[in-house]
């Protein structure tokens, strides 16, 4: 918790129907109405934790609405996966989104 603190995150109030009831939901907005978004259990077991990186309306409407568009989903079953998703998170720091969109 205190790393998604250090990096920015937003702990998001968890009162629509698309998440599961009692779960901790962080969202981090990376380029224009694009969040990369983790979605943790209230037992917080790795085995609970969904990374996605999606398209919203904006930041209020995580958790409310579909998203626009799902561009990254994975479920982290393992150590394996969170170091997988932690390395994805830093090249993606390292190239930003707002590239030429043609």
């Amino acid at each position: 918790m205190n790393t998604l603190k250090q990096e920015c995150f937003q702990k998001i109030t968890n009162n629509g129907d698309l998440f599961p009831e009692g779960a901790s939901i962080y969202a981090k907005e990376i380029d224009d109405n694009i969040f990369l978004v983790l979605v943790m259990a209230q037992n917080a077991d790795i085995e609970t934790i969904k990374a996605f990186i999606a398209q919203f309306d904006s930041l209020g409407s995580i958790g409310k609405k579909e998203p626009i568009k799902m561009m990254f989903y994975l479920s982290v079953k393992d150590k394996d996966d969170l170091h997988y998703f932690e390395k994805f998170i830093h090249i993606s720091e390292k190239t930003p989104l707002n590239y030429d969109r043609k």
